[in-house]
């Protein structure tokens, strides 16, 4: 147990590490409370010096830099803690957007915190949402997921356990991997409702809405636009049918389980994978209730 009161202690001693969100495109979208947290830190931590010098560039920050990237968070975070606890404030940026969203920032900041070492987040800019309340689809509820596995199997897997969501789901793609993304989509949710997004904030900002097979033949006509892409795709409607209307409804997790092994033939493991996809729960629930393993 550990109160963080960001700005009414000393810290003990301890600096702080401030999470930075940074312009997805348009300068202009920078915050005045992140420039003047960039321009005291004593030490810049990014994901890639050279885009952040930019960025520095552009705005006179004169900081040091140092790099922290999934590649070296170990010894780059390593050290960056052990400034940390030396008094030191440092300020955390990605290449774009929010720290700590699908990058290693978040492994900074749950150090930190484990050590009780203050993490100050500031709002700013993040695609994920700029993308979604733009997309015309529900915004009650949502679910971030990021980049899907590049991998065919683990890919299947992730979009099986996601196929009975109710709710709009984001992803993040590479313009080399979207149509073939948008393939796997088809495939795992039908022809549901999708908003792409790209360019975000810039000079070319494009939004592609519509169903995933009208966008897949879309973007088959023309040349394969630049930049990282935005998805958001709606949610399972048929999620919403009653439970009693669905054939399992009487059965336990147990039998549902029971009765794919006995009746198709194939094995628990699978068994479980199907009944989670079923009911839309996770497979480790699933597992867990049918072996009987307290939580």
């Amino acid at each position: 147990m550990w109160e963080q009161r960001s700005f009414q202690n000393d810290h003990d001693g301890k600096g702080t590490l401030f999470l930075v969100p940074t312009p997805i495109g348009n300068l202009d979208d920078m915050t005045f409370r992140a420039l003047e947290v960039l321009k005291k830190a004593d030490i810049l931590a990014a994901e890639d010096t050279r885009h952040t010098m930019k960025l520095c560039s552009h705005f006179d920050i004169h900081a040091p830099l140092v790099s922290y990237h999934e590649h070296n968070k170990k010894t780059s975070g390593a050290k960056l803690i052990a400034e940390l606890e030396d008094g030191k404030t440092i300020a955390l940026v990605t290449d774009a957007g929010t720290p700590g969203i699908s990058d290693p920032g978040a492994d900074l900041a749950a150090s930190c915190i484990a050590r009780e070492i203050t993490v100050v987040p500031l709002p700013g800019a993040n695609a994920a949402i700029t993308g979604l309340i733009a997309s015309g689809l529900s915004t009650d509820h949502f679910l971030f997921y990021g980049f899907l596995p590049r991998a065919k199997k683990e890919r299947g897997q992730a979009l099986e356990s996601l196929r009975q969501f109710p709710y709009s789901t984001i992803f993040y793609e590479s313009p080399f991997r979207v149509k073939d993304t948008l393939k796997d989509l088809s495939e795992a949710f039908g022809n549901r409702r999708i908003s792409l997004s790209r360019e975000l904030t810039k000079r070319y900002e494009t939004f592609i809405r519509g169903s995933i097979d009208e966008v897949i033949e879309f973007l088959n006509k023309g040349e394969m636009p630049k930049g990282e892409f935005c998805l958001i795709i709606e949610g399972n409607s048929k999620s919403e049918e009653r439970s009693e209307d669905l054939w399992w409804s009487a059965l336990s997790i147990q039998e549902h389980v029971d009765y794919y092994v006995r009746e198709q033939q194939i094995t628990v493991k699978d068994a479980i994978k199907q009944t989670a996809a079923d009911r839309a729960l996770p497979k480790r629930e699933i597992y867990r209730i049918y072996h009987q393993i307290e939580s």
